[in-house]
């Protein structure tokens, strides 16, 4: 797997290819279908498979704060693409630049002349260019002249429901991992390093390992039952916040672990955190005194949790909610009455 950032990094070697276009978030199994399509393709023509991202994401670069979350970072992604098989991701930046070319200039410049592409996997309903006049028509038409062959994805659908990271994202907004999971084929889960913070669990007695998150919308805020990979591969199960941290404040959000029964150094080692069910909402507290209140009444809460649901420690098993626990406080959710997003792939 090799990551191309831009076109201006693109090599000889790079040229003649399967190509396929999206933003790819969260890899789920409708997008592992569509590079299942590209994998049958790139075997029938002995070339790789080339997967074209932007950063930010289109819906980001518009939006701004209105965007949809995000269900993976760009490292998570790579990482889940390169499990599914592709060789390269080239990866755009998304600015004014690229926002102002022609439908023409984008299919010229990168998929002519950047990848060589010799056939292509896109949505019947893509859209591109800053005309809007990219579509799947003019992208058959344009293979037909110029050699490489275009085909639409397959729909993949779970009980007449097609796959989707909107409908993802509704689900984990809705407390519910099971399905989620199911959507994705794997838990959902959220990774970054360690890094030092304020401190202020360790003078309660509930230490935390601190996670900067993108200051971008959020999938999940609030409070979660989690159980946490170490880098030596063990799992320990423990209590999460993900959010804004109201009561104390921060300047951006923030995924901070209590792990139990842990009481090891883990600054500057990578974690990767999978939400098992959720607690409550994130709630803006009147004082500190009233959160460590709050604090030891999750903490009992996700204990009772994994005593129900022991986290099997030989294989990993994990008992994903399909709903929060009990009724939550008054909370925000940012993913959630989301316009279908089009363009989610």
């Amino acid at each position: 797997m090799q990551v191309i950032r831009g076109l201006h990094n693109l090599r000889e070697t790079h040229r003649g290819c399967v190509a396929t276009i999206g933003n790819f978030d969260g890899v789920h199994r409708g997008h592992r279908a569509i590079l299942e399509q590209c994998r049958e393709q790139a075997s029938r023509l002995g070339v790789p498979v080339t997967v074209v991202v932007f950063e930010p994401q289109p819906r980001e670069f518009f939006a701004g704060d209105q965007a949809p979350p995000r269900l993976t970072r760009l490292r998570e992604k790579v990482r889940l693409l390169g499990e599914c098989g592709v060789e390269y991701v080239l990866c755009l930046p998304f600015n004014e630049a690229l926002r102002s070319l022609t439908a023409e200039a984008f299919i010229d410049r990168v998929l002519i002349e950047g990848l060589g592409v010799r056939h292509l996997v896109v949505g019947d309903d893509f859209r591109f260019g800053c005309d809007r006049r990219g579509d799947f028509h003019l992208l058959t038409a344009v293979g037909e002249s110029s050699g490489f062959g275009v085909e639409h994805t397959r729909t993949f659908t779970l009980d007449d429901e097609r796959v989707s990271s909107t409908r993802v994202r509704t689900l984990l907004a809705s407390g519910n991992f099971a399905g989620a999971a199911r959507m994705l084929g794997r838990p959902y889960r959220l990774s970054g390093r360690v890094v030092a913070d304020q401190k202020l669990g360790r003078t309660i007695g509930v230490p935390t390992a601190n996670l900067p998150l993108l200051p971008l919308p959020l999938a999940l805020r609030g409070v979660y039952a989690v159980v946490a990979e170490l880098p030596n591969g063990t799992a320990r199960a423990g209590v999460a916040n993900i959010g804004w941290r109201p009561t104390v404040g921060s300047h951006r959000p923030v995924l901070e672990v209590h792990l139990f029964d842990f009481d090891g150094e883990l600054y500057g080692e990578r974690l990767a955190v999978t939400p098992c069910a959720k607690l409550r909402g994130e709630i803006k507290f009147d004082d500190f005194a009233a959160l460590k209140r709050q604090i030891a009444a999750d903490l009992r809460r996700a204990q009772r949790y994994f005593v129900e649901h022991p986290l099997s420690m030989g294989d990993h098993t994990l008992f994903l909610a399909s709903a929060p626990l009990a009724r939550e406080a008054a909370t925000f959710d940012s993913s959630a009455e989301l316009p279908a997003d089009h363009d989610d792939g």
